[in-house]
């Protein structure tokens, strides 16, 4: 009977050991994982690229190269966004901006082209149209700043994709510039055309601009000899005869001879047409307000607005009047059908 006992225990105690041996061999490796080697690399951001809607490319005339590049939408606005306004500017102001840059492009592509281009051609990467860097460019010219600027510039272009700014359900002429001088210009006070959309409207945030205001000086022969004119004697300088509906200067006289603001500034290459000037000596000093032409969304102003916190719909819908952001969509299949 002792004998039975025995073995039964026996028995037992191989069976218990039997179950124990595999328990014990896992048991550390189902200790807590503070001792393995854990995974800490942290990927390179990347900045995806998304081509949204019909498949669409710009044939772009590169200026330097002289050459056409074919660039997908999406990717050709970015490189507009990039080149044409800073990138630390408000995102919303940003976004208004992506809007102008794909509204202007498909026009440009829908319509007949009053500008000379090359052959195959629907726009240069110059002022002519739309400035336009490439990704090469932009990592040469922004250097170690290139990842931050690229991915806001990029985050703008991706949450406008496939909207584009319209009147009466038609891309408009998306005019900007860089800075009014208080208020915007009315198309046809610069342009030969009138757009109803394209009015003049208060911007009085662009005095904060750094570019609102300019001095320059040239002596009193140059300044005759490019505007065409001889000062009189008496020591005057000319009139101001009319101003624009921008508070610009419409015509001037001199001595007799009448032009425009827009002939005076491109004469004398001057950063807007709102100027006064003064004879010093044999100088004349010319003081600017404003940059650019003045027609459509100040730059500058959208970013106060977005400051101010505006949407990028709020932006474009004040400087653009009566019109509506809505979906490219249509006009892009469109241009597919063209091919």
């Amino acid at each position: 009977m002792k004998r039975l006992k025995l073995l039964l225990a026996l028995g037992s105690l191989l069976f218990i050991v039997v179950l124990l041996i595999p328990t014990l061999l896992v048991i550390p490796f189902h200790d807590k994982t503070s001792g393995a080697l854990a995974e800490a690399l942290q990927p390179k951001p990347s900045i995806e690229r998304k081509q949204a809607g019909p498949d669409v490319e710009v044939a772009v005339y590169r200026s330097k190269e002289k050459r056409i590049e074919h660039i997908p939408l999406e990717q050709y606005v970015i490189g507009v966004v990039a080149a044409e306004m800073p990138a630390d500017f408000e995102l919303e102001a940003l976004k208004a901006q992506a809007l102008t840059a794909r509204t202007y492009i498909v026009k440009q592509m829908l319509s007949d082209q009053p500008i000379e281009l090359p052959k195959g051609a629907n726009v240069t990467d110059t002022v002519m149209h739309q400035v336009y860097y490439s990704d090469e460019e932009l990592k040469k010219l922004w250097g170690a700043d290139y990842d931050w600027k690229m991915k806001r510039i990029v985050k703008a272009v991706q949450e406008t994709q496939g909207q584009i700014i319209t009147y009466n359900n038609a891309p408009i002429e998306a005019a900007f510039f860089s800075t009014s001088n208080g208020f915007t210009e009315n198309s046809e006070a610069y342009w030969q055309n009138d757009f109803p959309y394209l009015k003049s409207v208060a911007s009085p945030w662009d005095e904060q601009s750094p570019k609102f205001y300019h001095q320059t000086a040239m002596s009193v022969a140059e300044f005759e000899q490019r505007l065409g004119v001889k000062l009189p004697n008496d020591g005057s300088v000319g009139v101001i005869v009319s101003r624009t509906p921008g508070k610009r200067v419409a015509v001037v006289d001199i001595n007799g001879k009448q032009l425009t603001g827009r002939e005076i500034r491109e004469k004398l290459e001057l950063k807007s047409t709102d100027f006064t000037w003064v004879r010093k000596g044999s100088e004349i000093v010319i003081t600017t307000k404003g940059y650019g032409h003045g027609v459509g969304m100040s730059q500058y102003g959208a970013n106060f607005l977005a400051k101010q916190g505006k949407t990028y719909k709020d932006i474009v819908q004040y400087y653009y009047r009566g019109v509506a952001v809505s979906s490219a969509t249509a006009f892009l299949n469109r241009l597919t059908a063209k091919k």
